[in-house]
């Protein structure tokens, strides 16, 4: 990016969104860090955005709660004044087999991955539609494009953001706003380490690349579709995945 821009990523304690977050704040773009549970996790990656120049400050809300959404957009606005950015990344898992799967696991999934990407894109749209002007990227996932067995729940609510994507990005594209969905693969993060090896070396065979992403490789993709070199580009998919597909 040419430009110094206010950026909200959630869910950004950790994982991926710990990434993004750093990757903007190197960046010299001021972030709004997310987190839900984790206060202390946030602050590291609030203090490590400063250290490197940056300017950050940590946010609690839980996307899945629209009024808690919009207060988040609100203490955005209150500590920058306009949102250039936004990255969705926000996420849960809940696995199980359709036979088994409870309806709470089900819901509970729905409510974090989908509605609070839509939460989030409600509560940005008056903001960024005044401004005529602003980036939307939201984390889908590989298996939303062609699903996996015992995770029907987070399919449907990885699949649901690329649909909800692509809906936004030609309402907004009026308004000079881009949307934009990233699919990550199989990314290395603390919750795919505790994977069995014997799984790990299943997905490895599906993976051309032959190796596992970085979160990096998501963040620095983020970085691109958030930046000037990209804008012309909505409605669009990518794909970080090491060529599954």
């Amino acid at each position: 990016m040419n430009e110094q821009k206010v950026v909200i990523v959630t869910g950004a304690s950790s994982g991926i969104g710990k990434a993004i977050a750093l990757a903007f704040g190197k960046e010299g773009h001021k972030v709004i860090v997310n987190y839900l549970n984790n206060a202390e996790q946030a602050e590291e990656v609030v203090k490590e955005i400063v250290s490197k120049g940056g300017e950050a400050h940590a946010v609690q809300a839980d996307v899945s709660s629209f009024e808690a959404s919009k207060n988040l957009v609100d203490q955005a606005l209150e500590i920058f004044g306009r949102i250039d950015v936004l990255v969705n990344n926000s996420g849960i898992t809940k696995d199980q087999l359709m036979l088994r799967m409870k309806e709470e696991d089900f819901d509970n999934v729905i409510d974090v991955n989908l509605k609070g990407t839509w939460n989030m894109v409600k509560h940005v749209t008056r903001p960024m539609f005044k401004q005529k002007s602003g980036r939307i990227i939201n984390i889908s996932s590989v298996v939303g494009q062609i699903g996996n067995p015992g995770q029907a729940n987070y399919v449907a609510s990885k699949a649901g953001v690329i649909g909800l994507t692509k809906s936004i990005a030609k309402e907004f594209g009026k308004k000079n706003i881009t949307a934009n969905a990233i699919a990550p693969g199989f990314i290395k993060t603390a919750m795919t380490e505790k994977l069995d090896d014997a799984v790990k070396d299943a997905y490895l065979q599906q993976i051309p690349l032959g190796s596992f992403g970085e979160a990096e490789d998501v963040a620095n993709t983020a970085l691109f579709l958030a930046s000037d070199s990209a804008k012309y580009i909505s409605g669009q998919v990518l794909g970080v995945n090491g060529g599954m597909i």
